[in-house]
């Protein structure tokens, strides 16, 4: 039984995420579109202490933290922090002071502590939630200190499916020499990364439409380019093989983030679905519906925006 002391706490979840099209520009000043995932989660509960106490799950293992602990792709790890951020916010009543497109850089630089590399695009749909299209070009970020995100109509999404191995693949396992190369201005890096953070600009306009025909079209040439430039060793064979289950079925297919994890969509309705789940159980992935979080962010929030 929980003592008083116990049920004083505040308690945030924050949730997984997709990128949908456009990544991984984000780290190269790029446009992206991404949405929050409702299926995972990470949860942070805070309490009053005299001392600072991280205290393991008490259902759970000494390293389960989140629904996202046996998965990858999906950015469980800025999970944790954006949870533990929006305790903080509220334990210190500062939720006011701190600009809804600062949240992210938060979540990034306490990761960049730890070791961790990787660009806004996941922070944003964290903090956000919903369908958000992001633009990280250079000047807006030299100038602003965040790229510019803008929330869209989360009706406007059609209904995706997450695919997933119950022991996956790192993302990132394998050192890729993709970022090194974009610094030292490789043609090739360079131009093909301009046409991936360009499918996120044709795919606002796909979305906005409800032209998911092209959308298809899009989400395919994201992960081509993306093989292209990362080459299978990185990319991982497992992980390319949940794409290509995906495909042999006719779905649109492409990695939520770095790898991991892939989010498809059936462009024909019902009768693909269903060969797309049996495709995924012969080839021994899981599958479900994709649950699209709704916007988080209030009218408060956009206001402390305004004002600050």
């Amino acid at each position: 039984m929980e003592s008083i002391d116990d049920l004083n706490y505040i308690e945030h979840r924050a949730y997984a995420r997709v990128g949908l099209l456009g990544n991984p520009s984000d780290v190269y000043y790029g446009r992206t579109i991404s949405f929050g995932l409702a299926n995972f989660w990470a949860t942070a509960r805070l309490r009053q202490s005299v001392d600072l106490v991280i205290e393991p799950h008490p259902y759970h293992d000494l390293v389960k933290f989140t629904s996202l602990d046996n998965l990858a792709g999906l950015s469980g790890s800025s999970a944790i922090v954006c949870a533990t951020l929006n305790c903080l916010l509220d334990f210190y009543d500062i939720r006011q002071l701190v600009k809804v497109e600062h949240r992210p850089n938060l979540i990034l630089s306490a990761e960049g502590e730890l070791g961790i590399t990787a660009g806004l695009q996941d922070r944003v749909a964290q903090v956000y939630g919903g369908l958000v299209y992001m633009d990280f070009k250079k000047e807006h970020m030299d100038e602003m200190g965040h790229g510019e995100y803008i929330p869209m109509d989360t009706g406007l999404l059609p209904q995706m499916h997450l695919i997933y191995a119950e022991n996956p693949s790192d993302s990132g396992k394998i050192h890729s020499a993709v970022r090194q190369r974009w610094l030292d201005g490789d043609e090739q890096i360079r131009s093909l990364m301009e046409e991936v953070a360009g499918l996120a600009l044709v795919g606002r306009e796909s979305l906005i439409k409800k032209d998911y025909n092209t959308l298809a079209k899009l989400m395919d040439r994201n992960f081509d380019l993306r093989r292209i430039m990362f080459g299978d060793d990185v990319l991982g064979s497992l992980n390319i093989k949940m794409v290509e289950v995906a495909r042999s079925v006719g779905a649109a297919a492409k990695f939520t983030g770095s790898g991991g994890a892939v989010i498809a969509y059936c462009p024909n309705g019902a009768p693909q679905v269903r060969r797309l789940e049996d495709a995924c159980r012969k080839a021994g992935f899981i599958i479900q519906p994709a649950i699209l979080v709704p916007p988080l962010i209030t009218k408060d929030d956009l206001q402390i925006s305004l004002e600050i």
